[in-house]
């Protein structure tokens, strides 16, 4: 694991992608300050500052895309709520991948795959977590509810302890997350859920689809039940 350390870019994921033919598979990107951050659905991914996480995973399993490799969100949602909890909170995931401390949001998650034709280079997963930052800074400059780690235990964080942390984490179980896919993680996964059981929207592009979250399947999928009917969701975004 090694790891690239920045002062300030303007997105980890757009530099581990511009530079990913001469890093390592494993390699962490790592930046004090992101100037250009990015969520899921091209969402800006608002730069707080130093002292909060900008972070890539630069990911090279094989030669050709694996479909597990779509999970890598889940399994890092799964893992980001293990570092939390080892601050004593009780995170929630809200499908796909998002985390959540009291509903509010703590992080950010964006995987992209890295194509050179039809040839498949790697992946980036990148994560953005509010470490150290204002209630006031929050208030100011995010348009949905969110918060910080220092904020809901009352002290400062040390960043790169926190890094070490999920990086080490990260790890742990990769590869055989790699082997055994989503069913690896489904019962941590599902055990952190905030939605199941309830009547829930989720918007899927321009349409929205509307109903009651019954479960996620084997592949991470939402499934959801309208008027007696069944459908599965691969994407979208819970209202």
């Amino acid at each position: 694991m090694k790891k690239i350390y920045l002062s300030e870019v303007d997105s980890t994921n757009l530099y581990a992608k511009s530079n990913i033919e001469n890093l390592a598979d494993k390699s962490i990107v790592h930046a004090a300050n992101q100037t250009a951050g990015r969520g899921r659905l091209q969402r800006t991914w608002v730069n707080l500052g130093e002292g909060n996480l900008f972070l890539t995973f630069v990911l090279k399993p094989s030669n050709s895309f694996n479909e597990v490799y779509s999970n890598l969100t889940q399994y890092l949602s799964v893992v980001l709520c293990k570092i939390l909890e080892e601050y004593g909170l009780k995170p929630q995931i809200k499908w796909p991948n998002d985390v959540l401390i009291n509903g509010k949001k703590i992080a950010g998650i964006l995987s992209e795959t890295v194509m050179q034709g039809s040839l498949f280079k790697g992946l980036v997963l990148g994560i953005g977590v509010n470490l150290n930052t204002s209630e006031k800074d929050l208030a100011s400059i995010i348009d949905k509810e969110a918060t910080s780690l220092n904020l809901e235990i009352s002290k400062s964080v040390d960043v790169n302890l926190f890094l070490d942390k999920l990086a080490e984490e990260f790890f742990a179980d990769y590869d055989n997350f790699l082997q055994k896919g989503f069913e690896l993680i489904k019962n941590d996964y599902i055990s952190r859920t905030c939605f199941l059981d309830t009547e829930i929207c989720v918007q899927v592009f321009n349409d929205k689809k509307c109903g009651i979250a019954k479960a996620i399947n084997d592949k991470g999928e939402l499934v959801m039940s309208n008027n007696q009917k069944e459908f599965v969701l691969t994407i979208g975004d819970i209202l």
